[in-house]
């Protein structure tokens, strides 16, 4: 059965979708960027900062779904900008034990919502 999942810690959708959506045990979640669900502003003062506050809202989402970070298989991070996939590595590998750490791609994309410099969505199971 497939449910909707929302969380106010983590941005509202600007367009026709879910935070996340859960099919039985698997979680797949869209995008997060860089806005904090309180304020309504993007943190983009630098690339560490705004990809701490993409991973502090997929926290939210996964939570929301009773997962965390252990929880996800798949990751898919974009960039609009290759050069700085070094320090979005570096605050990305925060998150994760790097002996179980998901599957993942990093891609550069000619543009991202509201500007942003990166988004990452992933997918979980509660195993």
């Amino acid at each position: 059965m497939k449910k909707i999942i929302n969380t106010s810690n983590a941005p509202a959708p600007i367009g026709p979708y879910s935070q996340a959506v859960l099919i039985n045990d698997m979680l797949y979640t869209s995008g997060q960027i860089a806005l904090d669900a309180k304020s309504g502003e993007l943190v983009l003062e630098n690339i560490s900062l705004e990809t701490k506050k993409v991973m502090e809202n997929m926290r939210a989402v996964l939570a929301e779904a009773g997962m965390n970070f252990s929880n996800v298989i798949k990751s898919s991070i974009f960039l609009s900008d290759m050069n700085d996939f070094n320090e979005v590595n570096l605050v990305y590998a925060k998150y994760f034990d790097e002996e179980t750490a998901p599957a993942r791609e990093t891609v550069q994309v000619a543009a991202l919502p509201k500007g942003v410099n990166v988004e990452i969505s992933m997918i979980a199971i509660n195993s």
